[in-house]
């Protein structure tokens, strides 16, 4: 590293941190050092790899209306050959067409290569499976009945005639555009096993972030279209994400992506240390000059640097930055909460489901799981993601999805009884017949979801504090807490290195990010 080189530090091998160095180093803006405490990369959007199978932990699909974030992911890694034929990405204003899918890689002999997928996503509720979003189709009506679905219109027609307001909690914000008796259906029991709390409870903001564009009439208006007009491309910029019905996919899943923009990092001149968890950070005259770092071996170390990103828990970056933060910061901070999330992935024989019309497997990659009568949240069926997750392509491989606190019974009953626990809920509602279970594993994520609660209601006067740090940037999920999709951590990171090139000490934008874009996606 040459004297006059910029150095820059960053807390994080998730897509964030690692955006943060790939534009570092492609830009010639500084050399940048990851620091990350596991030993993969990825953060949340990394996969697990269990006796041959591929875990994608909570699912990513890789779609954006950003040009920058899809010509980004499709530089690291090409589409596939012969993908759906002469398949085109069409997003904003432009469309990458693939004149040619001949010329991509072929995925049966090479690793690093892009799937288009078919994304479908169900509601499994009264031990059916009902379309998500929700489809004014005959056979949603059927199911729902005649008395259910006559009060949702009903409701609807109430709540736009009604609205709340103040629109104060999510509560407020879903019956403002879906009505009360819908809400109760399919959004309340839902919501609540992923916060654990009641809805009533959770702010608005988490609606506004998350949904804001989705609503009652889009969910129809879209449908009619489909019916009428059926689109043959990928991320259409009128479309909302929940409506988005074809996704790209990594061959072996999101870290795969991540694995090939670490090797690309370091390749350029850029380093990254695993192993190695930040708790101190060292501030001068207003600014960071310095991080230390223990690693596994109990070895510590100083990193200093011009620039530094944080992609760390806030909470956690407080408590690293000592006494020097105000006591009211510092009270905001421990304030903040987090939701944690468990994964149980079965290797099964086959479901107790079918997937009809003589297909042996669900077509689905997500179902919700809306019976109120089991803890488990969500079902991924592995298979549908990318056959290339599964060893055995005659397994089912599916991950089964809890949402706790770190402080839950739940949390901290051993991977046994885990186990156990979910293939009981699975064969009560009928999905699977325990004697089917071939393999098993759990996989624990720490604050996975930032929440909407707690001390966020004062959450601006703890970003004021941190934002006066010039060089000092908060980006990604985590960082920022901030329920970010991986395209939006990604763009805060850019964001974030557009600034310091053109010299803006502003933050603003980078919080402006997943805030007034267009479209944000419901989980």
């Amino acid at each position: 590293m040459a004297d006059n080189e910029k150095r820059a530090v960053i807390i994080g091998a998730g897509p964030a941190g690692l955006t943060a160095a790939y534009e570092l180093l492609k830009r010639g803006t500084a050399v940048p050092v990851v620091l990350e405490t596991s030993q993969q990369m990825g953060g949340i959007s990394r996969t697990v790899r269990y006796n041959g199978n591929r875990i994608d932990i909570g699912g990513h699909r890789f779609f954006s209306k950003s040009d920058r974030v899809m010509n980004w992911w499709l530089d690291v890694m090409p589409l596939a050959r012969g993908a759906q034929g002469r398949e085109f990405i069409q997003y904003q204003n432009q469309t990458r067409a693939i004149e040619n899918p001949g010329d991509g890689p072929d995925p049966e002999r090479e690793d690093r290569v892009m799937l288009i997928r078919q994304r479908k996503s169900r509601i499994y509720f009264l031990r059916r499976f009902f379309d998500y979003p929700i489809k004014l189709s005959a056979d949603t009506l059927t199911k729902l009945g005649p008395w259910r679905t006559v009060r949702i219109g009903f409701s609807y027609l109430w709540a736009m005639m009604n609205p709340r307001r103040p629109e104060a909690s999510l509560e407020d914000f879903l019956i403002n555009r879906f009505g009360r008796e819908l809400y109760l259906t399919f959004f309340k029991s839902y919501t609540e096993k992923v916060w654990g709390v009641p809805c009533q409870e959770i702010s608005a903001e988490w609606g506004a972030q998350r949904i804001k564009g989705l609503s009652l009439v889009k969910t129809i208006t879209h449908f009619l279209k489909k019916t009428l007009r059926p689109d043959k491309g990928l991320g259409q910029k009128g479309t909302e994400t929940s409506l988005i019905e074809k996704f790209l996919y990594p061959k072996y899943g999101p870290g795969q992506l991540w694995e090939c923009v670490a090797e690309d990092i370091t390749a350029r001149g850029g380093s990254i240390l695993t192993g190695w968890s930040v708790d101190r950070i060292l501030a001068s005259n207003g600014r960071v000059a310095a991080i230390e770092a223990v690693n596994e071996a109990g070895q510590r170390q100083r990193f200093e640097g011009d620039y530094f990103f944080s992609t760390m828990p806030i909470q956690e970056l407080v408590r690293a930055l000592g006494c020097d933060v105000p006591a009211h910061v510092r009270e905001i901070s421990d304030g903040l909460q987090y939701r944690d999330f468990i994964t149980v992935g079965l290797l099964l024989d086959k479901l107790k489901l079918s997937g009809g019309a003589g297909r042996k497997l669900l077509e689905d990659n997500w179902i919700y799981i809306q019976e109120p009568d089991v803890l488990v949240g969500r079902m991924q069926i592995f298979n549908n993601w990318s056959p290339y997750l599964v060893a055995d392509p005659d397994k089912v491989w599916i991950g089964l999805e809890y949402f706790c606190y770190a402080t839950d019974e739940l949390w901290k009953l051993p991977d046994s009884k885990m186990i156990a626990l979910a293939v009981e809920e699975m064969q009560r509602i009928g999905v699977l017949d325990s004697a089917d279970v071939r393999d098993s594993t759990v996989i624990r994520v720490p604050k996975t979801y930032p929440a909407y609660f707690g001390t966020y209601s004062h959450f601006d006067e703890l970003r004021a504090w941190l934002d006066k740090i010039p060089n000092l940037f908060l980006i990604g999920r985590n960082g920022m807490h901030k329920y970010n999709n991986q395209d939006h951590s990604m763009l805060t990171a850019m964001t974030a290195v557009d600034n310091i090139e053109a010299g803006i000490e502003d933050k603003s934008n980078l919080w402006a990010v997943n805030t007034e874009m267009e479209y944000h996606e419901e989980k």
